[in-house]
């Protein structure tokens, strides 16, 4: 399942990520942007509608939760990025990563590390 979200649905994603689900006041509170309470509204409606986020009711309010895992969507987003810049060809997408200027030897240490690490045979095509 390829997952996509917009940049106002990733925002409020992170925050049920990050605290597990919420109320639409809670998601709101949590927000960088001051959102009116109805536009946080519509994007949780919105992410329920597409799968990802689902509800249950507390009291008067809805209690939203995420169900998509970050992970899951963070993959899928990197192959859909990776197949649309970098013509599906994951040394483009590395040789972007780390020829970019701002990344610290330690950062270049540990992605070195993480492509030395020997793999898991069921991961190889």
């Amino acid at each position: 399942m390829e997952i996509s979200f917009t940049e106002r649905e990733l925002d409020v994603m992170g925050v049920l990520w990050d605290q597990g689900g919420g109320t639409v006041a809670e998601v709101r509170e949590r927000l960088q942007d001051d959102l009116a309470y109805t536009t946080v509204l519509t994007v949780l409606r919105t992410l329920e509608d597409k799968g990802y986020v689902g509800h249950v009711e507390e009291g008067k309010a809805y209690r939203y939760h995420p169900l998509v895992e970050r992970q899951a969507a963070g993959s899928s987003v990197l192959r859909r990025m990776m197949r649309k810049l970098f013509k599906d060809s994951p040394e483009l997408l590395l040789t972007h990563l780390v020829s970019d200027r701002r990344l610290s030897d330690d950062e270049l240490r540990r992605m070195r590390a993480l492509l030395d690490a020997p793999r898991d045979p069921e991961d190889t095509p």
